[in-house]
């Protein structure tokens, strides 16, 4: 799981994933990140990839996939991850990584989704987990769900209810994905099929 802040999406998933499921390590970009300590609590192995330990992005990268191949993950996790990652660590993790985003996509892509949703007077708003591939926020979507958005609009409290949305909807796209319930469509390949019976 890859990690920049609080990470509060990865207490979810350590609060609710059943012990089929591992969490074999968190790593982040900021030493200070709040998540880092939150899997130090729960007994999850930790690193660090800044990149200004490294020689530049690629090379960060590099070290970033070799950590994850040696701990033979199956799934990598960005929640709350605020850096890109190049394309030779997406081609490297093809179909391996996924990234929760606050927008119902592919409304409101990149930084700031909350803000710009609110500034387009929009009514719902929402949380889409999909796989990473070299766009931005373009991957196919596994799950998305929505909610109406209160006006006038404060970005706390809307910030609030994203997350309980998130906290809900990126668990349960990890146990999909576990149980194999997730597979490419034939017919799309920018598009999955879900057997979601929840």
């Amino acid at each position: 799981m890859l990690v920049s802040g609080a990470g509060t999406n990865l207490q979810a998933l350590i609060d609710t994933l059943d012990e089929s499921i591992a969490i074999v390590g968190v790593a982040s970009s900021r030493p200070e990140a709040g998540g880092l300590a939150r899997a130090e609590r729960a007994g999850i192995e930790t690193a660090v990839f800044a990149i200004a330990e490294h020689s530049d992005r690629d090379a960060r990268d590099a070290a970033l996939g070799d950590w994850l191949e040696e701990r033979d993950v199956d799934l990598v996790v960005l929640a709350g991850f605020m850096e890109l990652l190049g394309s030779e660590l997406i081609g490297r993790l093809a179909g391996r990584v996924i990234n929760v985003h606050p927008s119902l996509l592919p409304a409101f892509p990149g930084v700031g989704a909350i803000e710009q949703a609110i500034e387009y007077g929009v009514k719902t708003i929402g949380v889409t987990v999909h796989f990473v591939d070299e766009g931005v926020d373009s991957g196919a979507i596994i799950l998305q769900d929505s909610l109406a958005l209160p006006y006038p609009a404060q970005i706390a409290e809307i910030v609030e209810l994203v997350h309980g949305v998130e906290h809900r909807l990126l668990p349960r796209a990890v146990r999909l994905i576990a149980a194999g319930r997730v597979r490419p469509d034939p017919d799309n390949p920018q598009a999955v099929l879900v057997d979601d019976d929840d």
